[in-house]
């Protein structure tokens, strides 16, 4: 299938839309304008809101491969550029010196690209069609790794000593997603579109809920999206996002709930709060106190 042309703004509303992605015109113009001017598209934001399913909906919208690298602290050249073969470029020489062992003139060629090994943004570079390039979470990498993404995003090649410049047969859409735990180096934000994803309101975040899990009731999915929306109001290291939301609604599917309670929404804290310090407080600062319990809760649940 020919992958769509991109002609509008409102286009993209529509292809996000038909990926189940519920995104804004702000957000829309700034994937037009990634996809008209050929740039890098550097999305921010905290964790659970929506960040990687951005790749993943334009991919899968424009109908490209998806070549994804999970960034993580350690990450090298070697695990996301490219390496060589050498069990391969050793077995050439041993074969080459059983072939002639009296003759020097004929020593193996093992530097070609039949022993490179591709990593993804070599694969990204390299592929015959333009995919989507996403480098997820580039702050868990150290900032040395950054250096390496710089000749890519700006001319989109690689250079191999051995092999040369190697340049993209097409220009990649490249997705970069941070959670802001340290802060990235402008160089890298210079050749980028940037836009920041805050928490959903309550509109958005029902709107998706309603898109990726149709099967919620409209009365249990206001009383979830109600109570997620006053629960971010509070002090906690890790606030949940909407990747929370969607996995405390399945959660709630399961247990066959029709309404929220109190005793339901202890029972099934673990689906929304991921760290024991944010759960010892809520219990201590909403459950137990019957003031703050019913501020917090409100109209959530009966």
């Amino acid at each position: 299938m020919a992958e769509p042309r991109i002609e509008s703004i409102d286009q993209v509303s529509r292809l996000l839309a038909g990926a189940d992605y519920v995104a804004e015109r702000s957000l829309a113009t700034v994937v037009y304008l990634a996809l008209a001017l050929e740039k890098p598209l550097f999305v921010e934001g905290q964790p659970g809101v929506g960040k990687t399913e951005i790749g993943l909906a334009l991919a899968g919208g424009l109908g490209r491969d998806l070549i994804r690298l999970q960034c993580y602290e350690g990450l090298d050249a070697a695990a996301a550029l490219y390496e060589w073969n050498y069990p391969k470029q050793l077995l050439r020489i041993k074969l080459a010196e059983l072939r002639d062992q009296d003759s020097r003139a004929a020593e193996p060629v093992i530097f070609s690209q039949e022993f490179l090994l591709e990593r993804p943004l070599l694969r990204a570079i390299r592929a015959e069609k333009a995919p989507v390039l996403l480098i997820d979470e580039i702050d868990r990498a150290d900032e040395e790794f950054e250096a390496f993404l710089l000749e890519i995003l700006s001319e989109f090649q690689i250079t191999i000593p051995e092999l040369g410049v190697l340049k993209a047969r097409r220009r990649p859409l490249v997705v970069i997603t941070s959670n802001r735990t340290r802060e990235i180096h402008d160089a890298l934000k210079r050749r980028c579109l940037y836009h920041w994803i805050d928490y959903p309101d309550y509109d958005k975040e029902l709107a998706v809920l309603r898109v990726r899990l149709p099967q919620v009731e409209d009365g249990l999915a206001g009383q979830v999206v109600g109570f997620l929306q006053e629960l971010r109001r509070l002090d906690f290291y890790r606030r949940p996002g909407l990747s929370e939301t969607l996995d405390w609604a399945q959660a709630l599917l399961a247990l066959n709930a029709e309404v929220l309670s109190p005793k339901l929404i202890e029972d099934t804290l673990g689906c929304l709060l991921k760290h024991h310090e944010d759960e010892i407080r809520f219990r201590e600062e909403v459950l137990a106190d019957a003031e703050r319990r019913r501020l917090i809760l409100g109209g959530a649940v009966r």
